[in-house]
């Protein structure tokens, strides 16, 4: 009798133990896997779930304590996001990358906050779709942040930049139905748009407004990149930015919208549209230059209340109307200089209470007037004159009708003195 109750004993403990060892190994197989051994930390998202073994959650709280620098592998197909993650703060870096075909990380129930908040320098992030955040869904407030071959779509906003971000590169990724794709606070230190796609944003595929001027730091180049049906594809305001050699696609209201100083926004395509191709609106110093535009509706410039602006080599065909300066700064006025406007539904150039210098540019068929110069009457107002300086344009059919107020046009702004260092 004692030995088949030893034996029984033995049996259950055995039985025991087996169990221990089977429920350790499932938890080891659903925990994140941390290997150290070459100084890096790299750990396995195995769980789609907001929180427990295996889940991101969890895979950010053992990167947060690492010793070195990390990358973060997520394995599953889609995760849920259901409450705040915990801020990105390894100061040696962190990489998360899903496994291809990638990874989608679903933030609909996430109360406020951003999923991804980047506080630590050096971090990246490859090959996820993050998708409906009632708020960003990356908050960047570091330096050296990478972005590529991600999906960002049905945000508040995509990547929010904070003041404080630099070298910043976003290559290569999509950012589709946001309110506003890509908000910068400053310009920071080289920061680059290169090669993204942006499509049907509700207010702005790109953002780039500050209160105050600012152009001490470096532009932030925005190029090669495709804009399609967006609101306002670019709108900057006093935050220094180049916009070179990018396809702008149906545009509702602009392709590109300027205010304040630090713009340079050259050899684009702009096609198609209900609205304008680019705005300067109170602008100093923008250069608008070698841009190809299109089939819009409305004008493909229009300079408005700026000052020393240059418009120069861009070439506009079968828009409403070409080119439109109102009220500019008539002691530092705006030059078009050698412009090409082809068969606008409507006049070429539209000069209203303003003096540009009009030089060397042509208008060849325009289905009303090359050129259509008029003043401004405020209500209640003293009138604007507009007395723009002309040089060496060819007018093709329609001309410009030369009222007492168009033939003094030109001597007028010769005499004061107007030049700009492009012409």
């Amino acid at each position: 009798m004692r030995v088949s109750r030893r034996s029984s004993v033995a049996i259950g403990v055995l039985v025991l133990l087996s169990a221990v060892v089977a429920v350790g190994r499932w938890y080891e197989k659903q925990s994140p896997a941390a290997d150290q051994s070459a100084g890096n930390t790299l750990v396995n998202v195995t769980n789609g779930g907001d929180r427990g073994p295996g889940t991101l959650r969890e895979a950010l709280f053992i990167v947060a304590a690492a010793k070195g620098s990390a990358t973060i592998i997520v394995t599953v197909p889609r995760i849920t996001v259901q409450t705040a993650l915990p801020p990105l703060v390894n100061p040696h870096g962190v990489n998360i990358v899903a496994r291809p075909p990638g990874a989608q990380v679903d933030a609909h129930a996430l109360a406020s906050g951003a999923v991804f908040d980047i506080a630590g320098p050096n971090t990246s992030i490859e090959g996820l779709h993050i998708s409906n955040c009632p708020g960003a869904a990356i908050l960047l407030r570091a330096a050296r942040f990478h972005l590529r071959a991600t999906t960002i779509d049905g945000c508040d906003v995509g990547v929010e930049a904070a003041e404080n971000a630099s070298d910043t590169l976003l290559e290569g990724n999509h950012f589709m139905k946001n309110k506003i794709a890509v908000r910068f606070g400053a310009a920071g230190h080289n920061t680059v748009v290169d090669k993204n796609e942006f499509a049907n944003d509700k207010e702005a595929a790109l953002w780039a407004v500050r209160s105050g001027s600012d152009v001490r730091g470096d532009p932030i180049s925005v190029h090669d990149n495709r804009f399609s049906d967006e609101h306002t594809s670019i709108v900057a305001g006093n935050i220094p930015i180049l916009v070179e050699r990018n396809d702008f696609f149906n545009s509702q209201e602009a392709a590109v919208h300027l205010v304040g100083a630090g713009a340079v926004i050259r050899g684009n395509r702009i096609s198609g549209g209900a609205g304008m191709g680019i705005v300067a609106e109170n602008v100093r110093s923008a250069i608008i230059d070698n841009n190809e535009i299109d089939g819009l509706a409305a004008y493909g410039v229009m300079v408005r209340g700026s000052a020393n602006t240059l418009v120069r080599g861009n070439r506009v065909h079968n828009t409403g109307y070409g080119l439109a300066f109102v009220l500019g700064d008539a002691k530092s006025p705006s030059t078009a200089v050698e412009n090409t406007i082809i068969e606008t539904k409507f006049n070429g150039i539209d000069v209203i209470g303003d003096s540009p210098i009009l030089r060397r540019n042509q208008v060849l068929r325009p289905h009303a007037l090359a050129l259509h110069v008029d003043g401004f009457s405020p209500p209640g107002g003293q009138k604007v004159e507009a007395q723009p300086f002309l040089d060496n344009n060819t007018f093709d059919k329609g001309g410009w009708t030369p009222t007492a107020a168009n033939s003094a046009a030109s001597s007028a702004a010769s005499a004061s003195g107007a030049s700009h260092p492009g012409q």
